[in-house]
Formats: C-alpha cells, structure tokens, sequence
C-alpha cells in the first residue's frame, strides 16, 4: 500500500518458488587428496631480526595512514577508539561507541577474516573467522551472551564453464563454509543478522605475451561482530599499562602455522590449518569477561595473524613499557621448538595483563581453562624473550619493534 492505495499485489507461490533453483555439482578435494603437506623449516639464527620483518608484513603492518583518514568520531560516541597506546598509533582489537550519550551501555565492533586458511580447508576458515570477530569484541569487554554476526562472502565463481574447470570444487568449498557457519553460529549462539555474497570474484588478465587468462580470487569469508557492552566504563584495551604487572597467555597454542603468516613468509602453505575448539574458547570468553568485570584486568590483546609473537610485540610497544617472557610457561600441545610458540596462529588466545595484587583471584577464577603466567611488564623498553631451552632468543627495544611495525606505509 501506499497512502492507503494498492499498488502492486504479488502472488505468495511465486515469490517463495517463483526463480528456478540451479542444481549443480559439487566435488571435496581434501588436502590430503590435494597432497598439502606440512613445510621443513631451519629454526632462525637471529629471532629479533625476524620478529621485526614479521611486524613488516602487509597484513600486520601499521595501517595508521588509512584510519587517519577517516572520520571516526561522528558524534562523538567513541568510547574506545581504532588507535590507542602511549602514542594513540597502534590499533586495537575493536573499537566501543556509545550511541545513547546519557547511557553508559555501549556497542563493540570488530572483524574477522583470514582467506590463506582457507586453501587448506575453508570449513577451518570460516570457524576461525568467526571465533577472531567474536574474541576481538570479548577483548575489550563485550558480554558473551550479547553477540551478534554479519557475513560477507568473496567467492569465486562456483558456475560449471570451460575457462573454470575446477568450478565443482569451488562449490565444495563454498558447502563447507556454509557448515562451519551453521556449525559456530549455533555453538557460539552468535546469529548472523545480515549479510551478502558476491559469487563471481574472477577476472580475466592478459600474460607478458598478450593470452588471457582467467584469475580467481580466494575463497573469502569475512565475519563482523557487534557485541553489548554493558558499561563502558569498564572497557579495557590492548595496551601493556604498567610495569610490574603479569602477564598471562591464555588459550592452548597447538602446532597450527598452517595458513599462516609465517609460512607464507617461507612461500608455504602448510597443512595443520587453525581449529577452533568451540566449547574451551565459550568457557574460556566468559571467564575473562568476568574477569574484566570484575576490574582484574589491565590488558587484553587477542592472537591473530602473526601468533603470540606479534601479540605481544604489539601490545608492548603500545604501552611504552617492556616486557620479560618465557615461552616455557605457554600452554601447549604437540609444540616442538620456539618458532612455532611465537608464531603458530592458534584460535581462542589472549595475552592478558594484571597487577600483581589480583593474581591470587584471577588465576583461581581461571582454573578449568588454559592459562600460563608467561612474563611480567618491565619498566625498561626492552622486548626480551626466553625460549624453550631457558636461553634468551629476542632481547630488543620495543622502539626498534614499533619501528619496523611502522615502516612499511611510513612514506604514504
């Protein structure tokens, strides 16, 4: 109706059954059957120099030049902003506005993606990408019961044709993406209340000799996360706050650097993609977000893309201060040697900071989960960690880490 006119009446039957489904086939190509294999490589020489070429990666690098750009404080409803830290120049895990000024109840926002998983298995992609949007807003204080997603799909086309011969298998993928999303959605109690899907990422692109070629994006599925916050107030961030404060991982780290920035850096894929343990990470979410209620927490900053390593150096050089850990202390299974400690991309994990007067309380409300006091805030700038063989493997200043974090867009 419009003004109490009727303008168009469309019959129930066609609109419900009135476009004709396609049907077509779909074949799963394991990455056993796809002979993906886990990667041989040398343990470092120098693991300072390589953290800081890993703090240089593209999709870990400082994106600062991009957020300056935009205007993120309409209103003024900020609460936590993009940029935090000592310097307000390293982004947090997600950001917290207040949209009703007079209400201390606030809204976290935050996203999810990691398409390289996805070569393994997009099933492990689309799980991960959900657990990382959902553990960004718990960071910083959004309830675990207060959660709710929005996909967005990037795929190649999965359409049967002569220039896209593998199209079965890219509609396999785009199958097992689907479950994993039934799958989490349901155990995280996370619905998706929006959406959208392109299905035709693919292009054609001419070589050096001028012949065409037909290009396909990964298989892409991104997730954002809106989580109630109920005081804003209590909101913690990313950034180490004082020296003398604990710091704790928790989260079991697993021999996971499939898909990872780390191999990707060695030209590898891997195998042993990221597995999200639904159940351990719902327990684990709700214990820390007690926690951070309850005023315990100074710091949380999740491990994402990069691993342990990249979390820490992170959550350091935002705060200013050093930090003394021993990766002896990290909880882990199936873990051999450092690299895999300081890199492995494992889902569930945070790298939280306390003051020293509340470990008794904080480590007793943990208890059930995953957790180990790894180190301890120093009042020095240097980045020093302890390996597995109880020598230290990275002593740095945490200037040169934020240095080499920023220096890849510096000149834009």
């Amino acid at each position: 109706l419009y003004d109490g006119k009727t303008v168009t009446y469309l019959d129930m039957d066609f609109v419900h059954h009135g476009v004709p489904q396609m049907e077509l086939e779909a074949e799963w190509l394991s990455p056993d059957y796809r002979e993906m294999y886990e990667p041989e490589i040398i343990e470092k020489a120098d693991y300072g120099d390589f953290l800081k070429t890993m703090l240089a990666r593209v999709n870990i690098c400082s994106k600062e030049y991009i957020v300056r750009q935009f205007d993120h404080e309409v209103q003024g409803t900020s609460t936590v902003k993009h940029l935090i830290g000592k310097e307000s120049d390293v982004y947090n895990d997600a950001v917290v506005i207040r949209p009703v000024l007079d209400s201390n109840e606030g809204i976290a926002i935050a996203a999810g993606i990691n398409p390289r998983y996805g070569r393994i298995d997009t099933y492990h992609m689309t799980a991960c990408a959900i657990d990382e949007a959902i553990r960004r807003v718990i960071a910083v204080g959004a309830s675990p019961d207060h959660i709710a997603l929005n996909d967005n799909f990037c795929w190649p086309s999965p359409l049967p044709a002569v220039n896209n011969p593998d199209a079965e298998y890219k509609l396999a993928q785009l199958v097992r993406a689907n479950k994993a999303l039934y799958d989490c959605t349901l155990a995280f109690k996370t619905p998706c209340i929006s959406g959208k899907d392109s299905m035709s990422m693919d292009g054609t692109l001419a070589d050096m000799a001028g012949n065409l070629h037909r290009v396909s994006a990964l298989a892409t599925l991104q997730f954002s996360a809106v989580g109630k916050v109920d005081d804003v107030r209590k909101c913690v961030t990313a950034d180490v706050k004082k020296a003398g404060d604990l710091v704790y991982i928790l989260g079991m780290t697993h021999d996971e650097l499939g898909g990872s920035e780390y191999y990707e850096m060695y030209d590898e894929t891997g195998l042993n993609v990221p597995v999200v343990d639904v159940k351990s990470a719902k327990q684990l979410y709700t214990t820390l977000h007690r926690a951070i209620q309850e005023g315990m927490v100074q710091s949380v900053h999740g491990c994402y893309k990069g691993g342990l390593g990249v979390a820490l150096a992170q959550a350091a050089f935002a705060g200013g201060l050093g930090l003394d850990i021993d990766l002896r202390n990290v909880p882990a299974q199936g873990v051999m040697w450092n690299d895999t400690i300081l890199y492995s991309e494992s889902a569930g994990r945070f790298v939280v900071t306390i003051s020293p007067q509340n470990r008794e309380r904080f480590e007793k409300l943990l208890q059930g989960t995953d957790f180990g006091l790894i180190g301890s805030v120093t009042e020095n700038d240097r980045f020093k960690v302890t390996g597995r063989k109880g020598t230290a493997i990275i002593q740095d200043s945490i200037e040169k880490l934020r240095e080499a974090w920023q220096s890849t867009f510096r000149d834009f």
